[in-house]
């Protein structure tokens, strides 16, 4: 369940962004949203000994104050100091923005009458919160890392410059299991290639069925996969020896570490 906090003093803007902030699932879980209404509530909520929020919302102008939601910034800041921070605002591109970034520590700051707007705050509060946890020191350890790849050791998404990766023939689904472990493996043994004995092998697979064209077939859905989030630079990639490299002529593939700068 994600938390969100939300100062905002405008009723019609409440009613405009509450069902995709209670309904979008940020973390497979019924979300819960606290709205208050302006600096003084925000301050006496923080007084009160309530459990942190996930994240906060924060309408920049309340109640005629261009401070307001500075004011309250700094008053979440002082109750909980890695609380992560976006303005939703109608003052976009004024000096309110430019004063928020640059006194204030928001991570964004988004404005209320750009086009698809409810999209656009939800994909900006799910980055958020999936940089929040994966920043947490728990997760560093059941997470692997390499270069622009990251496999959650958890729940087994599998992140590419920050962006999931899903089923390359129905993005609504998610990237096969088979794939994820194959792609675990080589990255866990880099690299040193490994054939589709030695993978059948490890990941108990059978190795009657698990043929090189089986093989082959794994590494391609797993190359399509990060192609649909790289804009189709990772298999030029691969072609110059890195990621996903097809090694020999025996049916082997490796992994080889790409750089950050290569996503």
């Amino acid at each position: 369940m994600a938390t969100i906090l939300w100062a905002e003093d405008q009723r019609h803007w409440i009613d405009k962004f509450s069902d995709c902030l209670l309904n979008t699932a940020f973390d497979d879980a019924p979300n819960q949203l606290i709205v208050l209404d302006g600096v003084q509530a925000v301050q006496a909520f923080c007084l009160e000994g309530n459990a942190t929020p996930d994240l906060a919302l924060l309408d920049a102008r309340m109640h005629g104050d261009d401070q307001a939601g500075f004011t309250v910034s700094q008053s979440l800041r002082k109750r909980w100091p890695d609380l992560p921070i976006i303005y939703l605002s109608e003052h976009s591109g004024t000096q309110i923005e430019a004063q928020a970034f640059s006194l204030h520590s928001t991570l964004d700051f988004i404005a209320k009458h750009q086009r698809n707007v409810e999209q656009v705050l939800c994909w900006r509060i799910k980055a958020l919160l999936r940089q929040r946890a994966l920043s947490q020191p728990s997760a560093q350890t059941d997470c692997v890392r390499s270069g622009p790849l990251q496999i959650d050791l958890v729940s087994w998404d599998i992140y590419w410059a920050g962006n999931k990766l899903h089923n390359p023939k129905n993005p609504r689904r998610a990237l096969p299991p088979t794939p994820r472990k194959i792609l675990h493996y080589l990255v866990e043994h880099s690299p040193r290639p490994q054939t589709a004995a030695q993978v059948a092998r490890a990941l108990a697979l059978d190795e009657e069925r698990f043929s090189n064209a089986a093989y082959r077939q794994h590494i391609r859905t797993l190359r399509d996969a990060i192609d649909n989030v790289s804009q189709r630079t990772f298999s030029t990639l691969c072609k110059q020896g890195l990621g996903l490299v097809t090694a020999g002529d025996a049916g082997s593939y490796r992994w080889v570490p790409p750089s950050e700068a290569d996503a």
